[in-house]
């Protein structure tokens, strides 16, 4: 049995169905109410149903687009001395409105509680009564989950309402299972929202298992969450934050493949290339379930790979393996990758813990490498561990679903490019929610994103976009958001976002609510701190200048610095 929802605002109407509009989902009303009929907004008609126990069925509907069809004569505004209202007033036109628009409405359905709203694919009747969607209606058929419910993340309010009139709370487990893209321009919040999405996992309702990979060192201000009162519950949970810097990151070499070492090592011929595959090969049969080996045993099984006989019977070492092994020495001397040292899955993920990867200092190729290989590493510990196929006592158990954050997304699996990580992004996204690993993919460059890896995004948030390229590639990438939305964009400002797919019952626009933690990465205040460091220079100058005299006998020196 469907229930009516309490849409009703008023008993006011707000305009009166003209016709079906443009496609078979529209229909058009005719209305003089301009405050109310913005894009983006929320109307419904009453519809009869044969059910008599659900009484009348409320069609919610979006506004998609509005025309000005009928308005006082242009030579009437010509005038800036003259009110247009008086005129009409004299003239007979006393409709307080005189201005007349046409509406399109794109029909979204009426919502029952177990299956989401279902389209009834019929539009109303010319005459029917538009009215404007209440909040409570909103607050009730817009989220699939309500703000500090297990599962929830809430995100702010929605954006053509007053404020927290409506809040938007997302489904988190649509999040992990499904996949999630955050797009948005330079400056247009998208760091600030993702920042707020993590708030909300580590929440003592939801208590999230999140990576997050952070190429810039902007989400080392989640630590503000450690003690923090929003997030401490009374069982004694508090959220863990663990931030490992360049410093801290340890990748071990036996956790690489072929295709790792040979992007982390100089150009080589395609002899060496052949005879580095070939000892890769003999170094995995050779230490079959050894996950200590390094660099030097590599060395060894390039050695051997190189080894031939000649015409005598004698063997002898190729010209490839001496150059191998001073390239491999080269991978040796990294910071980042080791025989022993390693972050395992144990330590990277746990529930009501965020760990924060900074890669600020590491190079791009290194980059690239260092989140292939936790990332595959992460995929197959979760699916080992869903299969039964390791214990408790190995380090890539875990026996909980993850979420992990790619944040400049854009570098990690370009379009048209080679990337050590395009592959097993796409084998987590379309693989990884029969397993419980969820990926979020965060850039400023969705047109220079790979198309496959942003058409696995089930969820989208897509903020303040102005390149052309950019919006194009949304239109075929993120079809859930609707074209009307997405002609948007270019007049969102900082911190408005278009919440679509999966997490949502459809599609809305969002104000993102305050952090609760400082956000990382603020844009500087270039002119202050010009203003600052000159000013501390001018203070410096006097200094010197009212200094006295200092003896010729006595070296001059400027903080401890012999300057003679």
């Amino acid at each position: 049995m469907t229930v009516a929802l309490p849409c009703l605002s008023s008993l006011q109407a707000i305009g009166t169905v003209k016709g079906p509009g443009e496609n078979a989902n529209q229909y058009a009303f005719i209305t003089a109410n301009n405050r109310h009929v913005k894009v983006g907004e929320f109307v419904y008609y009453d519809a009869p149903t044969d059910d008599v126990a659900s009484g009348m069925l409320q069609i919610l509907g979006k506004i998609s687009a509005r025309c000005l069809i009928d308005h006082l004569p242009d030579r009437m505004f010509a005038d800036t001395e003259i009110s247009p209202e008086a005129i009409a007033a004299i003239v007979g036109f006393s409709h307080p409105n005189p201005e007349i628009y046409e509406v399109t409405v794109d029909v979204i359905g009426y919502f029952d509680p177990r299956l989401g709203f279902l389209n009834p694919r019929k539009t109303p009747d010319p005459g029917y009564r538009v009215y404007l969607a209440s909040d409570e209606c909103l607050r009730q058929v817009l989220n699939k989950k309500q703000p500090g419910e297990i599962g929830a993340a809430y995100l702010g309010y929605l954006l053509l309402r007053e404020q927290n009139a409506v809040p938007i709370a997302v489904d988190v487990k649509e999040l992990v299972s499904t996949h999630i893209a955050i797009l948005a321009g330079t400056g247009s919040g998208k760091s600030y929202t993702a920042g707020v999405l993590v708030e909300e996992l580590l929440a003592p309702h939801n208590r999230a298992a999140v990576l997050i990979f952070d190429p810039h060192g902007e989400y080392g201000t989640l630590a503000d969450m450690r003690g923090h009162p929003k997030f401490m519950a009374e069982d004694g949970y508090a959220p863990q934050v663990k931030v490992l810097t360049p410093d801290d990151v340890r990748i071990r070499v036996s956790s690489l493949d072929y295709y790792d070492i040979l992007a982390l090592l100089p150009e080589m011929s395609d002899r060496q290339q052949s005879i580095l595959n070939k000892a890769f090969i003999l170094l995995q049969k050779h230490r079959r379930g050894d996950h200590r080996w390094g660099v030097q045993d590599l060395i060894a099984a390039v050695y051997e790979a190189d080894r031939s006989q000649d015409d005598d019977g004698n063997e002898k070492t190729g010209s490839s393996a001496p150059a191998l092994e001073w390239k491999l020495e080269r991978l040796e001397r990294s910071r980042y990758f080791h025989t022993v040292d390693h972050m395992t899955p144990r330590d990277l993920f746990q529930p009501g813990q965020v760990t924060v990867l900074q890669m600020n200092e590491i190079s791009q190729e290194e980059q690239q490498v260092i989140c292939a290989a936790v990332l595959r590493q992460a995929n197959q510990a979760r699916m080992n561990t869903q299969k039964g196929n390791i214990t408790d006592d190995d380090e890539n158990y875990l026996p909980y679903p993850i979420f992990i954050l790619v944040e400049e997304a854009h570098r990690f699996a370009p379009a048209h490019e080679p990337s050590r990580c395009k592959t097993i992004l796409r084998t987590i996204l379309s693989e990884g929610r029969k397993f419980g690993l969820g990926m979020g993919l965060i850039t400023q460059r969705p047109g220079k994103l790979d198309a496959d890896v942003l058409s696995q995004c089930m969820s989208q948030f897509i903020m303040r976009i102005v390149n052309p390229v950019d919006q194009d590639s949304l239109k075929y990438g993120v079809e859930a958001a609707g074209r009307d939305l997405l002609k948007e964009l270019p007049a969102l400002t900082k911190g408005q976002v278009i919440i679509a797919g999966a997490c949502v019952n459809t599609p809305l626009l969002c104000q993102v609510r305050q952090r609760l933690t400082k956000h990382g990465g603020e844009t500087l205040d270039a002119p202050a701190m010009w203003q600052q460091h000159f000013q501390a220079h001018q203070v410096h100058q006097r200094e010197i200048e009212q200094a006295p005299p200092v003896s010729r006998s006595r070296p001059r020196t400027v903080g401890g610095v012999s300057i003679d």
